[in-house]
Parts: structure tokens; C-alpha cells; sequence
């Protein structure tokens, strides 16, 4: 699993804290006693897979590096109901301040870990790797594919700077699937083309071409069976259009190598996570 650049995670966290923090609480400000300590855990209310560790650290850092921290269930393991993931302490205004913006972080990447995870659990025993897509959150991009990463999928292009993907409004607008392979073929005759196709006939046609992958597009899992036979291993097979969770099973039979799926990144519900103050420990003064 790849990390994260550390100048991103510094960014990252600091773009965050300016929209909620800005080194002002006005309620803890209010609310607590100068010099008020505490200890809070970030407990899970549901299963999932912990996405997102090291930004929610940076978090609390950049709030007051006094705060401690400890990682008590490893960055890209399972969760349960109830799982302490991580423990922290410190000034409890601190804490109090990056509990949000931390959480944030978390519950996103988490929820997106944790959905990815569950399509890679389908799938992988039938050979099938699943890939993420471009539909990510601006700005979001390399978190949301770390956190398809950790979930156990493979990233497709990181933008639209490393790959070539013949998509159909490309095909439409260079007068067709032949013109636009050819151009292709003639502009980056060293590079690995792949080409979406929308029908059996347009792979047929992609098929004469020297190319690297056919993105079937929309193909149902009878027809991607039947575009597989006709691809007869001379390309990798990409699927990707109307895959959920209920017909996941179906395409992975149907003996594509890879699944792309859009709803990783786009549609991922956040995994419920929550900051709980240690009762036992909240009303003890820092030392000093």
C-alpha cells in the first residue's frame, strides 16, 4: 500500500484547519478552563477498514503538537463495532479544536477504504482486480486513491497526464473508433492505448488495432462473457458501467481482468467514527 507524500499530508491538513480553526474556538474559548487536560479515543460505531491515520494526526499536530497519539489499530486493518482506533491526549481545548476537522478525514477516507474493500473481497477470488476512476473530489484526488489503495484496489490514471483512454465522446468527435485508433496509433506509437467500445461490433473493429486494454462500457455480464471470447486473451479486459455490489459477482464470472468502479470515490458513505472524551480523565488539569 503506498503512502502518502508527507508535504500532501502537511497541506492537506493545514487547507482543512484554515476553513474551521484558524487558531480560534470560540466555544472551548468560552467553555473551558485555561489548562483544562484530556484523553479521547476515536471509536468506531460500525465495521469498516481505517483509512486516513496520518492526516488526522497532522491534524492534531498542526492544532498543538502537544497533543499525543497513539495508533492502536493499524492504518488499513479492520474495524468493528466498538474498536478503539486510535487514543489521544492532551490540552482539551486542542483536541476539541482538530476533532472535526481529523474526523473528517477519517470518516471519508475510511468510508471509501471500507466500500473498496468490499468489491475486492468479491472479486478477487475470481481474478479480478478492481480499479478506481477520475471521479474524485477536486482537489481530493491522491487522498481518495490512497484510500482506494488501502481498500485493496488498484488506481487507473491518476489524470488524464499519464494514460491514454479512448473514450466515446473522443470516438464521436474524431469521426470514429477507426480514425481516432489511427491518429493515436500515429501520434504516440510507443504508448499503450486503451479504447472504451460500446458494442460487440466496436470491439471487433478495436480489435485490429495494436492496443494495451478495451474498456467494455456499459456491457452486461452476458455480453461481457461473450466480448471475452471474442477477445480471446490478445487484450486486457476492462469493465465498467452499472457494477454494484449485487451484480459484482456476475461481471467477475463473466473473466474480465479488471473492474473499474466510479462509486468508490464518488458515492462512498463515510464510516461512522467518533470522538469520545475519557470521563475518568477530563477533569484533570495539565501539568504545569
Amino acid at each position: 500500500m503506498s503512502q502518502l507524500d508527507p508535504a500532501e499530508i502537511r497541506a492537506q491538513a493545514s487547507r482543512a484547519l484554515a476553513e474551521d480553526w484558524r487558531v480560534t474556538d470560540l466555544t472551548a474559548e468560552a467553555v473551558l478552563v485555561p489548562g483544562r487536560w484530556c484523553r479521547a479515543r476515536i471509536v468506531s460505531r460500525e465495521e469498516g477498514v481505517l483509512c486516513g491515520s496520518e492526516l488526522a494526526r497532522e491534524v492534531f499536530r498542526q492544532v498543538d503538537p502537544a497533543v499525543g497519539w497513539e495508533q492502536v489499530v493499524p492504518e488499513g486493518e479492520r474495524l468493528n463495532p466498538g474498536s478503539v482506533a486510535i487514543a489521544v491526549e492532551g490540552p482539551a481545548a486542542a483536541v476539541l479544536a482538530a476533532e472535526r476537522t481529523a474526523l473528517n478525514f477519517l470518516q471519508h477516507l475510511s468510508g471509501i477504504a471500507s466500500l473498496t474493500a468490499r468489491y475486492v473481497a468479491l472479486a478477487a477470488p475470481l481474478g479480478v482486480v478492481i480499479l478506481d476512476t477520475r471521479k474524485t473530489l477536486p482537489g481530493l484526488r491522491h487522498l481518495q486513491k490512497y484510500a482506494t489503495r488501502t481498500g485493496g484496489a488498484h488506481n487507473h490514471r491518476m489524470g488524464l497526464f499519464d494514460a491514454i483512454l479512448i473514450k466515446d465522446n473522443h470516438v464521436d468527435l474524431a469521426g470514429g473508433l477507426a480514425a481516432a485508433l489511427e491518429r493515436a496509433r500515429a501520434r504516440q506509437p510507443g504508448d499503450q492505448i486503451e479504447v472504451e467500445v460500446r458494442s460487440l461490433e466496436e470491439l471487433g473493429e478495436a480489435l485490429r488495432f495494436q492496443l494495451g486494454r478495451v474498456l467494455l462500457d456499459n456491457f452486461s455480464p452476458t455480453e461481457v462473457a461473450a466480448a471475452v471470447k471474442l477477445v480471446a486473451g490478445r487484450v486486457a479486459v476492462e469493465v465498467s458501467g452499472g457494477v454494484c455490489l449485487s451484480n459484482l459477482a456476475q461481471y467477475a464470472a463473466a473473466g474480465p481482468n479488471f473492474i473499474s468502479v466510479g462509486r468508490l470515490t464518488h458515492s462512498a458513505p463515510a464510516l461512522d467514527l467518533a470522538l469520545e472524551v475519557t470521563p475518568d480523565q477530563a477533569g484533570r488539569a495539565a501539568a504545569g
